[in-house]
């Protein structure tokens, strides 16, 4: 493979992985703030519920009715729990695991009879970063613009149900873009390692930029190579590097 082709492929992935980035960082500590660290799997799989959902129904995989009905499933589940929140807080974490799988129960049963089951399960879980094409990022790109706008600028006037609302839209978009797997890794490790902020980008953007190379160079799956790269720069800087912490 020349480098032109290389670049190609690695720009656009680096470019779909530095924006969720962006939105799940910050996102990542609220949620370990508010101790429901499984929160992000139980809505992602509620979206991806509703993906299957829409396909399985018809309708045009990609198209604006796949994504309405996926948003509309996660802003469901995201009211869900933040009703839960408020009635349940003592067995909110139980209840967020029991919604994960259930919908991921219910997808199965969808695919069970569908005649590409398996790989398109695996599809949502391992996304497909590395065939993220530049045309598809910018509607991404406005949406977590204005989540990180109202993140950044109006948060103090969240309540419950606003942390919930932006993101389940967030999460919604990311799970297509990169998958299951990278959205949790990506809301987790780098604000379970390194909590100040500017650290915790640099460690996911190295994470990526490691990952993506070394998924191309090995030809390997990109996203279990970016979790394990994010999981071992993770544990390095949480061992070798406290200050972070602080």
């Amino acid at each position: 493979m020349n480098l032109a082709l290389e670049l190609n492929v690695l720009l656009p992935a680096l470019l779909a992985g530095l924006l969720v980035l962006a939105t799940h960082v910050p996102l990542g500590q609220e949620v370990l703030k508010r101790g429901i660290v499984f929160i992000d799997l139980a809505i992602a799989q509620v979206a991806v519920l509703g993906v299957i959902a829409a396909e399985v129904l018809g309708f045009e995989a990609h198209g604006w009715a796949v994504q309405a009905i996926a948003a509309g499933a996660a802003l469901a589940g995201a009211a869900l729990l933040s009703y839960a929140e408020r009635r349940f807080a003592a067995q909110q974490e139980a209840l967020i695991g029991a919604l994960f799988v259930l919908a991921a129960s219910v997808a199965l049963l969808l695919l069970h009879s569908h005649p590409h089951g398996a790989e398109h399960l695996k599809d949502v879980l391992e996304g497909q970063i590395l065939w993220t094409e530049i045309k598809t990022l910018l509607p991404v790109a406005l949406l977590y613009a204005a989540v990180l706008a109202l993140w950044f600028g109006a948060r103090r006037h969240f309540g419950r149900a606003g942390f919930y609302f932006l993101f389940a839209l967030t999460v919604t978009a990311s799970v297509q873009l990169v998958g299951v797997y990278l959205v949790f890794a990506s809301l987790i490790i780098p604000a379970l390692a390194a909590p100040r902020l500017p650290f915790a980008y640099a460690l996911g953007a190295l994470a990526y930029v490691i990952g993506l190379v070394l998924s191309l160079v090995a030809d390997l799956p990109a996203a279990p190579v970016i979790v394990c790269t994010l999981a071992l720069l993770g544990a390095v800087v949480w061992r070798f590097a406290p200050s972070v912490r602080r």
